[in-house]
């Protein structure tokens, strides 16, 4: 079982910037499509940003795009999403999940494709 350990969550302000971090035991990691999910109170766990396993494809949610970035370093089996410029509506709880081998534009953001993931972390943007 991988463990998948998120970190980084807090309350911040709207407009501020936050950098999630998400760390692997996983010694494969580096064979891994690595994403965020997040889920707001009363909703479904929507997909927010995956990456593939060399680092170089990422996809993001129309509602993330030119606002966050995820990126990773395999060196040391970690998955990182930078968010800047913050909006209330990002209030949620994100969650780091890793899948085996590449995905596409189309199946990067289905959650079903993932088989491991962490515990969350969570991110409060006030008003």
């Amino acid at each position: 079982q991988v463990q998948l350990v998120e970190s980084g969550g807090g309350l911040v302000q709207a407009g501020d910037s936050l950098r999630l971090s998400c760390a692997s035991s996983k010694r494969s990691f580096n064979l891994n499509t690595m994403a965020w999910f997040r889920q707001a109170p009363g909703k479904e766990r929507e997909f927010v940003a995956s990456v593939s396993p060399n680092g170089v494809n990422t996809f993001g949610a129309d509602s993330v795009k030119g606002r966050f970035a995820i990126y990773r370093e395999n060196a040391n089996n970690t998955v990182y999403l930078q968010m800047n410029s913050l909006k209330p509506e990002d209030t949620a709880v994100y969650y780091c999940a890793a899948a085996t081998g590449y995905c596409t534009i189309k199946s990067c953001g289905d959650r079903r494709l993932y088989r491991d993931w962490g515990q969350g972390t969570q991110v409060t943007v006030s008003s």
